[in-house]
């Protein structure tokens, strides 16, 4: 049986020891056909396992309506790396973290208010069992105890970042193998006392987090587990980019020197990440400590193989590293994936937002301005209109709070923004006799992915005030804008600033490559290929260009959709051949 087990501070896999050097690169951040060129340079850096979480909402995006297709294909991915030769870690856990939006939990949870998350709370476990019961035996023949690449399976990631409840991982562990798991079960959290405690699971084999000063951290791992193998389960050798600060870096020689440190002592350990890829769509997730702070579409993380493939400094400063222990051979790579400069694309037409309602969505008309997933809403913006009598004086209107961020409009007029971070900003305007009609944009910039602030509803959650009095009676507009085919676009559309449009384009290709779409002169908004949501822009920064793999494209004609915000220096976008993240910091 080819089962990893642990004999004593060692690791064993077909009655040999085994140091596991893995590195993770996430199947849903990568477009299928770039699965094997990733995991080829994985293995030709010298590693020999690879690791990936599976994301519940990636895979159950609405209740009971599974998807296991084309980027959600794990079981495909797992066999491309089987048939690598690498060996398999997956990280199934409810939740995941990962800078993922909701940390992988579906959205559809928090249509029940009452709902408790992570813990022993059976309205939530019976959701968990309803998906494992479909996740799991798609596993099970993938197992290495069935022939298959998978070693190890996590119950649950960092918890005890998070809580206590020793039932609750019990149960997850549990349902694992009553499920049929029956490879080495694990799990990670940081190296301080109340994680490990909160986290460790009587019977299940622990790892650490961490992204430096490795004997301190695996010394304090001993103390809680002695006599078992070492492995740091994340070893943090870049960063995660939130909007509007530097893109963070860190020096190739500082990461292959606390690898050499964890591997001189014979500690096994993963990457996180190898590869990070690309949080395409509304996948973004976001981190709440003195503020909320959404993650960037890019997640290129600084690693060992950029976002769009290129092998880095750091892939060969760690490459040399591992050599020093295995026998690795001359570096072989695949070919290297073309890039093209397609130049500029003129988006020659638009349509407004709030004149494409209709098109877009059906109303819903509710007393109170309800939160996205209680309308079935996972994703995208949500517009909330409704009519206010006059005359009033100039009052400040009160978002009772807006998640994230919010366009105001008086009779279609912008009168600014308020956003979910920024509490000093504020609406203020008077209404006339004859009344108004008062709308709110809201754009959901993805859910917290980490720590006690993940319970996290979109939309407006509580109420809207105009001064002190509430406002009832809405039309409601939900706007996923995963769907354009019934807008009717028109040639040379004229907006006003900070007027919601799309706008559409079209270029040829002759030769499928990859290529970067340069978004300077734009403000704020999300770009779509061929239909296909590359994720969020925003002047802000630190991404400037968003990256379009090969496979999106089609040879001959193409479409290029850009929902813009507040407005553009010209309509016109540059498809060039190199990446633009600004800004670096060292961490």
């Amino acid at each position: 049986m080819n089962k990893l087990t642990i004999n004593g501070s060692q690791f064993m896999l077909e009655n040999r020891p085994i140091q596991i050097i893995s590195g993770a690169i996430h199947y849903f951040r990568v477009v299928p056909e770039y699965w094997a060129d990733r995991l080829m340079k994985l293995k030709a850096c010298g590693f020999n396992t690879v690791e990936t979480y599976i994301p519940w909402n990636f895979h159950e995006p609405y209740e009971g309506e599974f998807v296991f297709e084309g980027m959600a294909d794990l079981e495909k991915f797992i066999q491309i790396a089987g048939e690598l030769g690498l060996y398999v870690i997956v990280r199934p856990s409810p939740f995941i973290c990962a800078e993922w939006e909701f940390g992988g939990l579906p959205a559809w949870l928090l249509a029940d208010p009452r709902m408790h998350l992570r813990c022993y709370h059976l309205p939530y476990l019976e959701k968990v069992d309803a998906y494992y019961d479909e996740l799991i035996p798609r596993l099970i023949p993938l197992l290495s105890t069935n022939g298959g690449p998978i070693i190890c399976m996590q119950v649950e990631n960092e918890y005890g970042s998070y809580g206590n409840d020793q039932v609750y991982l019990q149960y997850l562990k549990d349902g694992l193998i009553k499920r049929g798991v029956d490879v080495l079960l694990f799990t990670s959290d940081g190296p301080d006392d109340f994680m490990l405690q909160g986290g460790m699971v009587p019977g299940v084999w622990a790892s650490a987090n961490f992204g430096s000063q490795p004997t301190e951290a695996f010394r304090k791992l001993t103390e809680y587990q002695p006599d078992q193998p070492l492995m740091c389960m994340e070893y943090w050798n870049g960063w995660f980019d939130h909007w509007g600060e530097e893109h963070h870096t860190r020096p190739a020689d500082d990461v292959a020197n606390v690898l050499d440190e964890m591997m001189t002592v014979g500690a096994s350990v993963n990457f996180y990440m190898f590869h990070g890829g690309t949080n395409f769509g509304f996948y973004n997730g976001a981190n709440f400590q003195d503020k909320y702070a959404p993650t960037i579409t890019s997640y290129d993380y600084d690693v060992l193989v950029s976002e769009c493939g290129d092998i880095t400094e750091k892939f060969h400063a760690v490459r040399k590293v591992i050599a020093k222990y295995v026998d690795l051979g001359p570096l072989e790579l695949p070919e290297p994936i073309a890039k093209r400069n397609f130049g500029i694309v003129h988006m020659t037409e638009q349509v407004k937002l709030l004149s494409s309602l209709d098109s877009l969505s059906s109303p819903i008309q509710s007393t109170c301005p309800e939160p996205m997933e209680r309308l079935g809403q996972n994703n995208g913006f949500i517009l909330y209109s409704t009519r206010l009598t006059g005359p009033r004086p100039e009052s400040r209107l009160n978002l009772q709070e807006v998640r994230d961020r919010a366009m105001i409009f008086v009779d279609g007029t912008y009168k600014g923004t308020i956003e979910r971070w920024n509490p000093d900003q504020e609406v203020a305007f008077s209404v006339p006799p004859e009344g108004v009609t008062v709308s709110i944009l809201v754009e959901n910039m993805g859910r917290v992915n980490y720590g006690p602030h993940i319970k996290d509803p979109k939309g407006i959650t509580e109420g809207v005030r105009f001064g002190q009095q509430f406002l009832y009676h809405w039309t409601i507009h939900s706007l996923p804008l995963d769907d354009f085919s019934n807008l009717s676009f028109e040639p040379s559309v004229q907006t006003l600033p900070n007027e919601p449009s799309f706008y559409r384009g079209e270029f040829m290709v002759d030769e499928l490559a990859d290529t970067f779409l340069n978004m300077k002169g734009w403000t704020k908004g999300v770009a779509y290929i061929n239909g296909f949501n590359l994720g969020r822009y925003w002047e802000i920064g630190p991404q400037e260009t968003l990256y379009i793999p090969g496979p999106l494209l089609r040879k001959g004609k193409n479409e290029l959709i850009i929902f813009e915000l507040h407005g553009c220096s010209a309509p016109e976008v540059m498809l060039q051949d190199y990446h633009v993240l600004n800004n670096r910091v060292d961490i």
